[in-house]
């Protein structure tokens, strides 16, 4: 392959639209969807959600996720597809404006590169635990130092290469998966009916102490949880639909990836944590010197559990699993978040040095945001997050799909000479209105902040974009 070929294929069309030539079917695109959200922390949300609030309720909860994030994921895939530009560049198009987009650029690379240093950190945990090493900066070095080699590595080559390489992951990692829970199924004896109909496990007081007494909330408890990745889903099916030859594929792609986050992931995790939790609590009396009420606590205190459940269960195959199921989601964390980062440098400083430099970037940054709280802080981080990244998905879809249609001859108007905004501050107005009242201001009246997010983007935004079109339209045909 010629050096001007190489260089192509690493900057993957990070900045510019995807060529028909170049498009993918739907296969391709699912195992991309499906091996980013098949995940240790997807499992361990699974279990928390089954113990919160028992199998059903979780799972119907699942369900209703499924169902709105594939529709989202659509939306802003679909958007993809007609452009050909990954989610933070068609923000410059659609919402945001090319100044503003930097704005999503930011949340959006802030999120995705949180998963990178989360998922990176179960990883080390779970190497110490496995090999039985101590926490020590030698030991921090060499095993980070080699998952950011390896994750760098296997997104250079952009999103072909990667494809590849999630096909032959996502399909080991669901044998290998199976055949734990079929084994730890075996070892303990549970009827099929006890495995999807357990209750609520969890003392009436923490699930008092979670707003989950009754079975309503217990259904808005795991809503919460499950649709906080909805919206970082939908962005990361616009990175991958600007490679989908029609639209439909990238349809089906969001909802391989949606049932596997919110049905496989949540039925896999409840199982695991349900028939494995006595040998786990066992395990943590004997060799971690735990009471069995803190031994208790720690099934579930985090999702380096579930790491910790599937070395304990499965030995070598569940650190082939662990490995396996963080390695594939990596390398799409580190790839979406090189697409965010170009976007961002690209609007504020016009440097473009080349999508390689941002794969690198994104990683030293993942480093660097190990040093703070990630695994301790990661329910609320991904629900505030969930929050934000909802609001951003949501302008740009109502956008494409309705104001832009109403007014695409006034767009010049408030544009450059291409007639796309500066920044169109009705949108970047929009995200922070909706974000701060979901999240902070109406949570205690309206729990489902995912709904009121959508809510309140589908209200505000058509009304301050529309409303200063019409009054710009109106001066430019009085100047005239």
């Amino acid at each position: 392959m010629a050096k001007n070929e190489i260089s192509s294929v690493i900057e993957d069309h990070a900045l510019e639209s995807v060529p028909q030539s170049q498009r993918k079917g739907w296969a391709a695109l699912s195992f991309s969807t499906a091996g980013i959200t098949t995940t240790l922390v997807q499992l361990f949300f699974g279990g928390l959600a089954t113990f919160v609030a028992g199998f059903r309720i979780a799972l119907f909860a699942g369900i209703v996720v499924t169902v709105i994030g594939t529709l989202l994921g659509w939306a802003t895939g679909h958007v993809a597809f007609r452009t050909g530009l990954s989610s933070t560049v068609l923000a410059r198009r659609y919402g945001f404006g090319k100044k503003g987009s930097s704005i999503a650029s930011l949340i959006y690379a802030f999120m995705i590169i949180g998963f990178l240093a989360l998922e990176n950190a179960l990883l080390y945990k779970g190497t110490l635990f496995y090999f039985g090493l101590d926490d020590t900066i030698a030991n921090r070095i060499w095993i980070y130092g080699i998952l950011t080699v390896l994750w760098i590595a296997l997104t250079t080559y952009g999103f072909a290469f990667i494809s590849r390489v999630s096909s032959v992951l996502v399909v080991v990692y669901l044998i290998v998966l199976g055949c734990i829970i079929a084994r730890l199924v075996a070892t303990t004896g549970h009827s099929m009916h006890e495995l999807v109909s357990y209750p609520a496990l969890l003392p009436a007081e923490v699930l008092a102490s979670m707003g989950a007494s009754s079975d309503l909330g217990k259904f808005v408890f795991c809503l919460n949880l499950l649709i906080g990745s909805a919206g970082a889903l939908a962005l990361t099916d616009a990175d991958l639909g600007r490679y989908a030859r029609r639209s439909r594929d990238i349809g089906i792609a969001a909802l391989a990836g949606t049932m596997a986050m919110d049905i496989f992931s949540l039925a896999a995790g409840g199982i695991i944590v349900y028939t494995g939790a006595p040998m786990l609590v066992d395990f943590y009396m004997a060799h971690n010197g735990l009471t069995r009420e803190a031994a208790n606590r720690a099934v579930l205190g985090g999702p380096d559990s579930i790491a910790a459940a599937l070395l304990v269960f499965g030995g070598g195959f569940g650190a082939l699993v662990m490995t396996i199921g963080q390695a594939k989601a990596q390398v799409l964390n580190t790839y979406s978040a090189s697409l965010s980062l170009s976007n961002l440098f690209d609007v504020i400083a016009g440097w473009r040095p080349g999508r390689f430099v941002f794969v690198v970037l994104a990683n030293v940054i993942g480093i660097l945001m190990l040093y703070g709280s990630i695994l301790e802080a990661v329910n609320s981080y991904i629900t505030v997050l969930g929050v934000i990244t909802t609001a951003f998905a949501s302008v740009v879809v109502l956008d494409y799909y309705y104001v832009s249609r109403r007014f695409e001859a006034s767009r010049v108007c408030v544009g450059d000479e291409d007639g796309i905004d500066v920044v169109n501050w009705a949108g970047v107005t929009t995200v922070v209105v909706a974000s701060i009242a979901a999240h902070f201001v109406l949570s205690a009246y309206i729990p489902i902040q995912f709904v009121t997010t959508l809510v309140i983007c589908a209200v505000l935004y058509p009304t301050l974009r529309l409303g200063l079109l019409k009054k710009l339209v109106r001066t430019k045909e009085a100047r005239a």
